[in-house]
């Protein structure tokens, strides 16, 4: 299904003067195909070009905005099944987690379609003193300028949707940086947008080496960036960026509590779904699980044996649950963390094996607070089990971490649901499910270490746009 080769988009254009990013099949090893990168060069003129698409992009009328992302959400359900196999090969994530992130790209499309006719302002009174007599206000919100985006592995489609959809929703142009990994997703994005009549400049796509990469953070034509990834790179290019407004969406080791009236069934099958899903490369994946003492026992048995039934295999199966890793690299330091975990005093309840860079679903039980698998993000299939006795305790633990995503508990006491809500230190909290449930319309980003400002359709558009006001002044004797 997928081509030999794939170009890059540079002004809306589709240019491939060099095939020389290999993607390889995460399964297989295979080289699957050949993409084009841009150098230095290229994405200095892309920039150029989103500057001069400025004007063109803010003079778009909503509903042209509107027909264009109405545009997309229709090619994206008519390639769906294409879009699934793509990210399943160029990422190994399983294919009924592929279609997932297909619908959620469509669905983020959907909501920046009716986001993009909804873009208000407001009426301000001014006439709070006598000097103000006279004066009115209002305010409305207008388009910040040119973009940069740069785009992670594991949600190539939907994390794209994310900095992409609100752009065109709000009439911003845009430079993207997919993931090198998993470049194709972005670029099938790229192909769609070429079929509109967007002003020349409004888009680049363009996968490229780090070494030509700084410019996507330090040029001061850009006026905005947004970065989904690690925390480390994260931070280091908010501080090389400027002036400009950033927006980090960085890591997390999210922390589950189940408490003593928990429905210990339903928590278990959607803990099997938030620790192991995509293979467990998610930022909100359930990494820590903290169960009251009094159920424990029976939770830990129930988790233990669901996740052992979890298959391992070819991510095209459309009965396999955990994949391949993105990488060696990442397989290797997974592999290593578990094993010293175990070193160090934790007791492997199931799993720990791997098969190329397959890594078994795992469940370790009281894991020193010393090693990485505590304190540092997993990014993997793998979650840890400890107990807790006191509700308050347990909240204190979740929070005892750099990171601070979001958080899950599963209670049945309002009123513990709501101390949760007001203490734990993190961007949210999910009552009865797992932290890595998300819609995408949604506020989504976190505090501390994983991050600064907030995805979701509506609120991208609010870091996308400037406040601009109005005074009006009535002279005394104008009427």
């Amino acid at each position: 299904m997928l081509k030999k080769s794939y170009p890059y988009y540079l002004a809306n254009k589709p240019v491939a003067p060099n095939a020389d990013l290999e993607v390889f099949d995460k399964f297989t090893g295979e080289l699957a195909t050949r993409v084009a990168m841009a150098d230095a060069e290229a994405i200095d003129a892309a920039i150029g070009k989103a500057v001069e698409a400025t004007e063109p992009m803010r003079a778009l009328p909503s509903y042209r905005r509107q027909e264009i992302l109405e545009h997309c959400v229709a090619r994206f359900k008519e390639r769906f099944e294409e879009l699934a196999v793509t990210l399943c090969i160029e990422g190994g994530k399983p294919i009924k987690d592929s279609r997932g992130e297909v619908s959620r790209l469509i669905d983020t499309f959907k909501i920046a379609a009716e986001e993009s006719v909804n873009i208000g302002g407001e009426v301000l009174s001014l006439d709070r003193s006598a000097r103000a007599h006279g004066y009115s206000g209002m305010w409305k919100r207008v388009p910040i300028g040119p973009c940069s985006f740069i785009s992670p592995f594991n949600f190539p489609l939907n994390l794209a949707a994310h900095k992409v959809a609100p752009a065109l929703a709000v009439g911003c142009p845009f430079v993207l940086k997919p993931a090198s990994l998993t470049p194709l997703g972005a670029l099938i994005i790229g192909e769609i947008l070429a079929e509109t009549d967007l002003p020349e400049g409004a888009f680049s796509i363009l996968p490229c080496k780090r070494e030509g990469a700084g410019l996507f953070t330090t040029d001061e034509r850009l006026k905005l960036l947004s970065f989904t990834g690690s925390p480390d790179v994260g931070w280091a290019l908010k501080a090389q960026a400027g002036k400009k407004p950033v927006v980090l969406e960085l890591g997390g080791n999210a922390a589950c509590i189940v408490d003593e009236d928990a429905d210990l069934e339903d928590a278990c099958q959607r803990m099997i779904i938030g620790a192991f899903y995509q293979s467990g490369q998610s930022c909100i994946g359930v990494q820590r699980i903290l169960v009251h003492e009094k159920v424990y026992g029976a939770f830990k048995e129930k988790f233990v044996a669901a996740t052992r039934k979890l298959k391992m295999g070819n991510p095209r199966d459309e009965d396999t649950f955990v994949g391949p890793i993105i990488s060696k690299a990442e397989a290797d330091r997974m592999e290593s963390w578990i094993k010293s975990a175990v070193a160090n005093g934790a007791t492997l309840l199931c799993g720990g094996n791997r098969q190329g860079n397959m890594i078994e679903a795992t469940i370790l039980e009281n894991v020193p607070k010393s090693e990485p698998m505590y304190t540092e993000e997993f990014f993997g299939p793998a979650c840890l089990l400890t107990q807790f006795s006191n509700f308050e305790d347990a909240l204190k633990e979740v929070n005892d971490s750099k990171f601070g995503l979001q958080a899950g508990i599963f209670t049945r006491d309002i009123y513990k649901a709501h101390r949760a809500w007001d203490v734990l230190e993190v961007g949210g909290v999910v009552i009865g499910d797992v932290p890595s449930w998300r819609v995408d319309h949604m506020p989504y980003g976190g505090v501390k270490d994983s991050g600064v400002g907030r995805e979701g359709i509506r609120y991208a558009i609010e870091d996308m746009t400037e406040m601009r006001l109005l005074i009006l002044r009535t002279p005394p004797n104008a009427l």
